[in-house]
């Protein structure tokens, strides 16, 4: 299986400069022990990484696909990534989400001028392909394409640029494009620096499969019992590849860590995390991890004002 290059890193930052936003690398002063900085991709126009990877992958499309459209499919960071791509090419999206997805994730898609299209839970691949065998618009997928997997990974080129002598990366993971495209960056530009995943532990596939050398397949049920909802896709064949080849460990984290992150991101770094973008710092506060500068990435902070009141409360 071909893997995501360099040079495909390289050239998506190409691609994706003055779309998505340069994050800055945040100190923090508070941090427990090893030296922390966070990389706030939750400051993207979209409130999430995601905007990397789509907007390569539909700048990558010939004029003449451009025309058909786009599908996704996703739980709501892609989903809003991938309408706000198409709205600058001046193209139709057609965006497939969960039933159960975050209302304001929903409305965050719609408000960048997409056809949002609910589905049953479980049923968003399906119906996605769908929409596209009638009207022959091109499949951007969350995570599981080469060009997406290539934008996300310009965020790990800036973390080796802008901190050079970093000893660990941890990034969240769930379908793994996120951490290819950044391992596979890292590692090209930084050996030395390890690359680790933080996951939940209600949504452990991925930890799962890295132990057994081999994709574990857990139920959507079982995966959708985490509150850090962009965190519940599984990884592919590609992805997984990735991780095998880039990936120095992986961490679990609870229910309670990843809500403790949360609030800690907003009352010590005055950032709005979503569950699945804090996985890292609660991996970073609560597990056995190689010491030395540390970068948690941030990926994402559109959380559901209710949610975030409510964890805030506590």
């Amino acid at each position: 299986m071909d893997l995501v290059t360099l040079a495909d890193i390289e050239a998506a930052a190409g691609r994706v400069a003055g779309t998505a936003v340069r994050t800055p690398l945040l100190p923090c002063p508070w941090a427990p022990r090893s030296p922390l900085w966070l990389k706030p991709e939750n400051l993207q126009p979209i409130g999430a990484f995601k905007i990397r990877g789509a907007y390569n992958a539909i700048a990558r499309l010939t004029d003449e696909q451009r025309a058909r459209g786009v599908v996704a499919y996703s739980s709501g960071n892609h989903a809003q990534a991938v309408a706000y791509a198409a709205r600058e090419f001046g193209i139709r999206a057609w965006i497939v989400v969960p039933k159960d997805t975050p209302v304001v994730k929903i409305e965050a898609t719609r408000s960048h001028g997409a056809d949002v299209v609910l589905s049953e839970v479980g049923q968003r691949e399906a119906k996605a392909a769908e929409i596209q065998a009638e009207t022959g618009a091109a499949l951007i997928p969350p995570f599981d394409h080469p060009d997406v997997i290539a934008g996300q990974g310009t965020i790990g080129l800036e973390i080796a640029e802008d901190l050079p002598e970093a000893d660990v990366v941890l990034v969240p993971v769930s379908g793994g494009g996120l951490i290819s495209g950044v391992a596979t960056a890292i590692k090209h530009r930084s050996p030395k620096t390890q690359v680790w995943a933080v996951e939940p532990e209600l949504a452990a596939d991925t930890a799962a499969s890295l132990a057994a050398g081999e994709l574990v397949d857990w139920s959507v049920a079982d995966r959708n019992r985490t509150i850090a909802d962009g965190l519940r896709s599984q990884p592919s064949p590609l992805t997984f590849a990735h991780q095998q080849a880039y990936v120095d460990g992986i961490v679990t984290v609870s229910e309670a860590e990843i809500r403790a992150a949360v609030a800690l991101l907003a009352e010590k770094a005055n950032l709005v995390a979503e569950p699945s973008g804090a996985v890292s710092v609660a991996g970073y506060l609560n597990r056995d991890l190689p010491e030395g500068r540390t970068v948690a990435v941030i990926s994402g902070g559109n959380i559901d004002p209710a949610v975030f009141t409510e964890i805030l409360a506590r």
